[in-house]
């Protein structure tokens, strides 16, 4: 007997996605999401292509801060290169975008509970039959056919499993943002500042959120982060930039900048968005990829459960259709994470005063990279790539 045909773990994108991918079709789902609110805290930059969301809804209006059609880079001698972006993006208000998710989830069927902390699994022969759980201080516990945990980076519900998890410290950066008021800025422009000066082995980042607000964060390398910290570097540059800037909320965590985990599927269970390492690791960017997986999770749970096989050999279309999706493009933009990581400061100066003098009109992000290609030829093939989609 069991309470539900899936458990989803964690209630961010992806796992509204799976939610609502697996409650359209008929299953019944149930979401747990161990905070007190579906999209809090916020721990992203809030960032999000256009192109992007529309493969999976139109966006609203109560969920856009800033519409972005601008970009500036600044080098770690500050030359600034600024350019038009070919597609619009948007900073979100991620609570309300994904209590909109959530909420969509929910339209099609799916339960949802909030301050229900995953503390233990329900393991039956070798797979896993359901979740523990401690919800207002009493200890509960659902079984199910199949288990989605979308926990985030930290996924304890992929560690319980016996999912191989851990990642190097090359391979996450130590992330702070502050959300600020009192700061003026271009409203239609993210600005991006690279170097070990501003965030080592990372980027820190300035996104708009309208009304003189903004999110401005950075992320430095976890082989770094023991010289480097995260929080004091955003509050120094806030302080020389900014100084009139007031702290409305601040956030910190890591940020999987690694490939998608070797092994996304056990028997009973499978990890998508953030659990399974889906991140851009080029930009830290996951709310998008995160989505993907989550809609093929819960795709892949229908089928499997329609046929009575949740083993890691029912499941294996999972992995294989990511790979289409998502995951094939994944690989191709963590060998350019690894390139750029290993240009100097030296270099990237030498790269900004390259394209200063064309004129700002011809910049792209294409001919960014090509720029970077020049110091570090072995990129260019893997740009290539990334930008024709294959």
């Amino acid at each position: 007997m069991t309470d539900y045909d899936v458990i989803v773990v964690g209630g961010g994108p992806a796992g509204s996605m799976a939610a609502h991918s697996a409650a359209s079709q008929g299953l019944k789902t149930i979401m747990l999401e161990k905070d007190r609110d579906i999209g809090y805290p916020v721990r992203c930059g809030e960032a999000i292509g256009d192109v992007g969301l529309r493969q999976f809804m139109d966006p609203q209006p109560e969920w856009i801060a800033a519409t972005i059609t601008k970009i500036r880079m600044r080098s770690p001698n500050n030359t600034p290169i600024d350019f038009e972006s070919d597609q619009i993006g948007y900073i979100l208000h991620r609570r309300i975008f994904d209590y909109a998710l959530a909420n969509r989830a929910s339209q099609v069927g799916a339960e949802i509970q909030t301050r229900a902390y995953v503390d233990g699994l329900i393991i039956e022969n070798e797979a896993v039959r359901g979740v523990q759980y401690q919800y207002m201080g009493e200890k509960r516990s659902l079984r199910a056919k199949l288990v989605i945990g979308a926990d985030g980076v930290e996924s304890r519900v992929g560690r319980m499993a016996g999912i191989r998890t851990s990642i190097k410290l090359r391979h996450i950066e130590s992330a702070y943002q502050a959300t600020v008021g009192n700061i003026e800025i271009d409203q239609s422009m993210i600005d991006f500042y690279v170097g070990r000066n501003w965030a080592p082995g990372g980027y820190l980042w300035v996104f708009p959120k309208r009304d003189g607000m903004a999110n401005v964060g950075l992320g430095v390398i976890g082989t770094l982060a023991r010289d480097y910290n995260s929080h004091d570097l955003v509050h120094k540059f806030l302080k020389e930039y900014y100084p009139k800037a007031t702290m409305l909320t601040s956030v910190c965590g890591g940020v999987p900048i690694a490939q998608t985990l070797k092994c996304i599927t056990g028997n009973g269970i499978m990890l998508t968005g953030d659990a399974a390492r889906m991140v851009n690791p080029v930009s830290g960017g996951g709310i998008i990829s995160g989505m993907h997986g989550g809609k093929i999770a819960g795709e892949v749970a229908v089928e499997a459960i329609s046929a009575g096989d949740v083993s890691v050999n029912g499941l294996r279309e999972y992995p294989k259709r990511w790979r289409k999706v998502g995951g094939k493009n994944h690989e191709t933009l963590h060998r350019i994470s690894e390139t750029i990581y290993d240009i100097t400061d030296e270099q990237l100066n030498k790269i900004a005063e390259r394209l200063s003098k064309t004129p700002e009109k011809d910049r792209t992000l294409l001919k960014i990279f090509t720029a970077v290609a020049r110091e570090k030829p072995r990129i260019l093939l893997d740009v290539t790539r990334a930008f024709a989609g294959v």
